[in-house]
């Protein structure tokens, strides 16, 4: 029931029928901590309200539960995301999105998978990290012609500086857990990212393609 405050009460979730109208895209189901029951609920009434779907940190066993319920949910298994769209939306802009390497390629698929699900023309460069910066510099025309990039990197996380330094658009870095004891699983990246010399990068949090999709998509808008 969709009381006038503009949410649903299931009594163990709030959910935010207004958020479509509000941001532009409906309630996003973060799945993690959350019982197969309780995400079926809160998807069911989204459904209910003509809502596209999008579950992050969704685990394969939980989508094979969901899907005999939600037919039309589709599963993107490195990215760990849900999606099921009401209808089609024409793809917008460019967005680019880029992985230093082939290990922060499930970081960058939750990214994509994102602005994807939420109407954005996306291209997708993997594995041209710094070490080998000529796979990079090959697809120069691609980053010039983009709206807004998506970097994801590990390690010492220098790729997003580098490429903010190539471009004239928005580029958000994304620190991944990649790399070896000192990394710190991606705290090392973080601060790197943090810390960049290159002025028009903003910095989401370790392993958030999430929150870098969804932030791109409104630059992208």
């Amino acid at each position: 029931m969709v009381s006038e405050t503009g949410f649903s009460d299931l009594g163990f979730a709030k959910v935010d029928i207004d958020r479509h109208r509000r941001r532009g895209f409906p309630e996003v189901i973060y799945c993690s901590g959350k019982t197969k029951e309780h995400i079926r609920g809160i998807a069911r009434q989204l459904i209910a309200n003509k809502q596209d779907l999008l579950l992050t940190r969704l685990d394969k066993a939980t989508f094979t539960y969901l899907k005999k319920f939600f037919p039309r949910l589709n599963y993107n298994i490195p990215a760990r995301l849900g999606y099921s769209v009401v209808a089609k939306k024409p793809a917008k802009g460019m967005a680019v999105v880029i992985s230093a390497g082939t290990s922060d390629m499930p970081v960058a698929e939750e990214a994509a998978t994102t602005l994807e699900v939420m109407g954005n023309r996306v291209l997708k460069l993997y594995d041209v990290g710094v070490a080998g910066v000529h796979r990079l510099m090959r697809n120069m025309e691609y980053l010039h012609k983009a709206k807004v990039i998506i970097v994801a990197a590990g390690m010492e996380g220098a790729l997003a500086s580098l490429v903010s330094g190539l471009v004239s658009c928005p580029v958000i870095a994304v620190p991944t857990s990649c790399g070896y004891g000192a990394s710190f699983g991606g705290l090392a990246a973080l601060l790197s990212m943090l810390n960049g010399c290159s002025p028009g990068v903003t910095v989401v949090n370790i392993d958030n393609g999430f929150g870098a999709g969804y932030f791109a998509s409104l630059i992208n808008k």
